[in-house]
């Protein structure tokens, strides 16, 4: 499908870093971004800002903080052809955190945020369009939200100067009608403003999602090397960018990226479409259940997990 406003962003480090807390070495970070720029993508979001005071640097890995020197020291001698963009959750980044736009390797910064915090999200989203930055407002955790609370929320939204708001598949849960009806609520209520997707892989449906975002109006595509990302991953990058019929991109560096640093990687950190991370999507449920019982002796003990989850009276 060729649209030429689409755009695609790259969340290979930042969401694969909730896997191994942002232990990414500097060269699979920097191999990741050449790959990503030979094959035409437009943003690579390299991890989050976060304020070394909410997170300990002896535990977490350099792309938990994404500190601009450390950016620009990894990437060094490349030519940036894609640009750079980096997460932060309400509460976690000190304003000191990010410098203005023309000291800084990012183009774009993007506020995760709860509807509960709406508020809380413009106002950071404005702290950084003041500095110069592209903005996003990603709304996590949609589907455990009244209609109402969500309706609420827009409205604000539509208010605000944000250029581009995400619908957002948090625990995976979601089916093609559910991004449709999401998807058409964002555009009307928003109109003017770009509509984002970002879906996880719990029913093996992020792929298939986000073609049907595509279909539905969203011009930015969220997805990652080899669907590496918490729990089932996200929308896998070569799929999609196969799927697209834009020149510009070219799933070959794509392939080269997994075959050299991915696949391996995955022999050491799981990742991926599990039994219990389906188990939790379709009870549309974070999948931190599922993720700590995949550290356990009964890592395979998929009817006692659904046991657990459906009857948690028995515990």
């Amino acid at each position: 499908m060729y649209r030429e406003s689409i755009q695609i962003l790259d969340c290979t480090i930042r969401d694969g870093g909730l896997i191994n807390k942002w232990q990414f070495s500097d060269k699979l970070v920097r191999e990741t971004y050449k790959r990503v720029a030979q094959a035409g993508i437009d943003y690579m979001e390299i991890g989050y800002k976060a304020s070394q005071s909410q997170f300990d640097p002896k535990e977490y890995g350099k792309w938990r903080f994404c500190k601009d020197d450390d950016v620009k020291k990894v990437l060094d001698g490349i030519e940036l052809t894609s640009k750079l963009a980096c997460m932060v959750d309400i509460g976690r980044v000190e304003k000191e955190d990010i410098l203005p736009v023309a000291d800084s390797p990012f183009s774009m910064i993007r506020v995760a945020c709860y509807l509960r915090d709406m508020d809380k999200a413009i106002q950071l989203s404005d702290m950084c369009m003041n500095k110069g930055y592209e903005t996003t407002i990603n709304i996590m955790a949609v589907s455990t939200n009244l209609e109402k609370d969500l309706d609420e929320g827009l409205e604000q939204l539509s208010k605000s100067s944000v250029s581009c708001v995400y619908v957002v598949d948090s625990f995976g849960s979601m089916y093609s009608e559910d991004i449709t009806w999401l998807a058409k609520k964002y555009k009307a209520a928003l109109p003017g403003k770009t509509i984002g997707i970002h879906c996880h892989n719990n029913r093996q449906l992020a792929f298939g999602n986000t073609i049907q975002a595509i279909i539905d109006g969203c011009d930015m595509l969220d997805a990652s090397a080899y669907g590496i990302g918490r729990g089932a991953g996200n929308c896998c990058l070569e799929l999609l960018t196969d799927f697209l019929k834009n020149p510009k991109y070219d799933v070959r560096p794509i392939l080269q990226l997994i075959e050299e640093n991915y696949r391996p990687l995955r022999e050491e950190i799981e990742w991926g479409y599990l039994i219990p991370y389906m188990i939790t999507g379709g009870l549309n449920e974070h999948p931190r259940p599922a993720i700590h019982m995949r550290g356990t002796e009964d890592r395979n003990k998929f009817v006692k997990f659904y046991d657990q989850m459906t009857t948690p009276e028995s515990n």
